[in-house]
């Protein structure tokens, strides 16, 4: 079996990070608590119609082109900046992030 990255923490408690992986944009409100968080600069904030096909959603959805009140999702900008704090996950109201270990190299 791998060994996975680890840390520690102050206290000498041994810690895994957690990266994040993905952001399910379907389900993001675009509130920025994750961008808000980040210490990292791992998040954008983008206008919805250009991160997502109005096409893909179904008609439970409602209308796409006519929701102003949500015109933003965020994005991944830049993942190889995350530290696997989890904090963005922490904070978002509507689950949207999915993390992985890494493997140590």
């Amino acid at each position: 079996m791998a060994e996975l990255v680890t840390g520690v923490t102050f206290g000498g408690t041994v810690w895994t990070p957690s990266y994040v992986n993905d952001l399910n944009q379907r389900t993001c409100i675009g509130c920025g608590r994750c961008f808000k968080v980040c210490p990292r600069d791992v998040f954008d904030l983008v206008e919805k119609d250009e991160a997502l096909d109005p096409e893909d959603f179904d008609d439970d959805y409602g209308d796409f082109e006519d929701d102003d009140d949500n015109s933003m999702v965020m994005s991944i900008k830049n993942a190889d900046d995350c530290i696997g704090c989890e904090a963005c996950s922490r904070v978002c109201p509507k689950s949207c992030f999915t993390h992985q270990h890494k493997e140590a190299a």
